[in-house]
């Protein structure tokens, strides 16, 4: 425990990091709010503009989509994140109070919904992001009691943690979470990155001069966004040092959604496309 912990408060951010260099746009969205790709290269993005889950390809091919604005199987009201483990997509129905499972065509599996259950320990309500573990362990970002809420794989409630009792570790303002290969789970929180390892203890945080975004973990990739900066970090690498991205492209201010490193690419979502960029 405490070689991680050492490892995770060995933390640095630099002003001197990666260039990337502009290939591409793909992709035509309302108002995207999140994306998510898998190991096939398949993406996935929640446009919360027009309610839908949209398919694609890493060529910019629309292969499915599914949703429009509704509370029934596959409609959504406000879909804040979508999450892939390869397998399965998972989508934080924010109004809904509800995660939505699909197989990976985006076919409709199951629903949780835990807003009117006896135990106030499993609720949740307006989910904001969520992940699964490298075991099939569900984690989602409860924003109504500002916790993370963990389920197994069959739906049944685990634990929550990062409550009011979590004290270095209590959420204040979390916007959205991702878990790595070693199932450690990161916390976007305000203008900090909070870190926990599967059983909810803390492990570490790292703090900026202003409020984190997104975060998303692709392999070892983890990339972060700061209003309109990028910064992304290898997790492999002893000390966790966010590197600043350079791209040379201009994003439009609050246009910058969520970014992430697939590939050797670096893929940003706006809030009307994807911007494809390659190292230089």
């Amino acid at each position: 425990m405490n070689k991680i912990l050492l490892f995770f408060l060995a933390f640095s951010i630099s002003a001197f990091g990666q260039n990337f260099l502009f290939e591409k746009s793909i992709g035509l969205f309302n108002d995207a709010s999140s994306f998510t790709i898998t190991a096939a290269g398949l993406i996935y993005v929640s446009d919360r503009g027009s309610d839908e889950i949209i398919l694609l390809d890493t060529t910019g091919n629309i292969k499915y989509s599914i949703g429009g604005f509704g509370w029934g199987q596959s409609a959504f009201d406000n879909p804040t994140d979508v999450f892939s483990n390869g397998l399965a997509v998972y989508v934080s129905d924010n109004n809904n109070h509800r995660i939505q499972t699909f197989d990976k065509d985006l076919n409709f599996i199951s629903e949780l919904l835990t807003k009117e259950a006896s135990d106030p320990d499993a609720s949740f309500g307006y989910p904001l992001s969520c992940a699964t573990s490298s075991q099939g362990d569900l984690y989602i970002l409860d924003s109504e009691n500002k916790r993370i809420v963990k389920f197994d794989l069959f739906g049944n409630f685990i634990q929550n943690f990062g409550s009011f009792d979590a004290g270095d570790y209590m959420l204040i303002d979390p916007q959205q979470i991702a878990l790595s290969s070693q199932n450690q789970v990161f916390v976007t929180d305000g203008s900090s990155i909070l870190i926990f390892d599967q059983y909810g203890n803390g492990l570490g945080k790292i703090q900026a001069d202003e409020n984190f975004t997104s975060i998303r973990i692709v392999f070892n990739n983890l990339v972060v966004t700061s209003g309109e900066k990028i910064f992304n970090a290898d997790l492999r690498e002893a000390g966790l040092n966010l590197n600043y991205i350079n791209i040379n492209e201009e994003i439009p201010p609050e246009s910058l959604r969520s970014a992430l490193i697939f590939n050797n690419k670096l893929f940003i979502l706006t809030r009307d496309k994807i911007l494809i960029f390659n190292r230089e």
